[in-house]
C-alpha cells in the first residue's frame, strides 16, 4: 500500500491527546501534559499554541511509539529526547552525564553575585563538569571569564565539549580524578562543583529513574566516607584559589553542618545556602587571606 502525504498528516491537538492517553508514568496530569508538549516541540517544533490550535503536521508514528515505550519504562524524558534545559539554554544529555537540575541554577546566581563588581578577567574551574552546564553557563553569562572544566569520565567530557561547541562557549576541558590528581589550574577566582554526595545506602530514597539511568559515578559516595569529595575539593582549593576566591559546591542535606565545619577548618568563611524548598543544598566559601 502506498502511503500518501495526506495519510501522514494529523491534527496536532489530536496527536497530543493520543500521546497523553498512552503515557503511563508516575506523574500528575499537569506534569504529563508538560512532558508531551516537550516531546512535540523536540520532535516536530510545535509550540503549545500550535497544538492548541490544532495545526496539522506530518509525523512518524513508529518514532512516537518508541518514545512513549521508553517513557513508560521510566527512562528520563531528557535522555529520551537527548536534551535538557538549564538556565534558559538547551544542553545535550545522555546517560553518561547527570541531568541538570533547576536547583543548581542557584549556584549560578550565587557565583554571578560574587563576581558582579569585578572588572578584571575571572578565572573559573568547574570540577566534575558532567554535561558542562555549570561551567558553560558561567562562561556565557560572564564575558570576562576564563573557564576550565574537569571530569573523570571521558564520555562525559565528550558531551560537555559538544555542548560548548553548540552554545559557542570557550572552555578548556581536562580529564582529571579530583581524588588523586592535582587541578589543571592555579590562581583561580572561583571553583564550582556538583560532586557525588549521595550515600550508597540512600539509593532506596531516590526515584527509580535516577538509580536505573543516571550515572552512579556522578551520584554516590561510600557509606563510611560521606565527605570524600568535599574534603578533596577544600584541599585543592586551599592551594589553587586566590585569597578572597570562592569555592561553591552542592552538598548532601544530611551533612550540611559537617560540610560547613570542613570548609571552615580549611580556612574558608563559609555558609550554607538553601534551595527553594528550604533544604541545605550548597556550601559557599570565601578563602581567607590569612591562609
Amino acid at each position: 500500500m502506498i502511503i500518501t502525504i495526506a495519510e501522514m498528516l494529523i491534527n496536532s491537538k489530536i496527536l497530543f491527546q493520543e500521546l497523553l492517553s498512552e503515557l503511563n508514568v508516575d506523574a500528575n496530569q499537569a506534569e504529563k501534559e508538560a512532558m508531551i508538549f516537550w516531546v512535540l516541540e523536540n520532535q516536530l517544533k510545535l509550540r503549545p499554541i500550535h497544538v492548541m490550535s490544532g495545526k496539522e503536521v506530518e509525523f512518524d508514528r513508529s518514532n512516537f511509539n518508541s518514545i512513549i515505550r521508553r517513557l513508560n519504562k521510566n527512562e528520563p524524558l531528557q535522555y529520551v529526547l537527548g536534551e535538557s534545559e538549564f538556565y534558559g539554554r538547551r544542553f545535550i544529555v545522555n546517560p553518561a552525564v547527570l541531568i541538570p537540575r533547576p536547583e543548581t541554577e542557584i549556584m549560578i546566581d550565587s557565583v554571578l553575585s560574587f563576581m558582579k563588581d569585578r572588572a578584571d578577567e575571572i578565572s573559573i574551574l568547574d570540577i566534575g563538569t558532567g554535561s558542562g552546564c555549570i561551567g558553560i553557563t558561567l562562561s556565557l553569562e560572564v564575558k570576562s571569564s576564563h573557564v576550565s572544566a574537569t571530569d573523570i569520565s571521558e564520555q562525559a567530557l565528550i558531551i560537555a565539549k559538544k555542548n560548548a561547541k553548540q552554545l559557542n562557549a570557550s572552555i578548556e576541558f581536562y580529564k582529571r580524578d579530583v581524588l588523586s590528581e592535582f587541578l589543571p589550574k592555579d590562581s583561580l577566582d572561583v571553583i564550582v562543583s556538583n560532586p557525588p554526595y549521595i550515600l550508597e545506602n540512600e539509593k532506596n530514597t531516590l526515584h527509580e529513574n535516577v538509580v536505573n539511568y543516571e550515572p552512579s559515578l556522578a551520584l554516590f559516595v561510600p557509606n563510611d566516607d560521606a565527605l570524600i569529595f568535599h574534603r578533596a575539593l577544600t584541599e585543592h582549593s586551599k592551594r589553587s584559589l586566590k585569597s578572597g576566591g570562592m569555592l561553591m559546591t552542592e552538598i548532601n542535606e544530611r551533612f550540611g553542618k559537617e560540610t560547613l565545619e570542613l570548609f571552615q577548618s580549611a580556612g574558608f568563611e563559609a555558609e550554607i545556602v538553601k534551595d527553594l524548598d528550604g533544604k541545605d543544598r550548597f556550601i559557599s566559601g570565601i578563602k581567607r587571606t590569612d591562609r
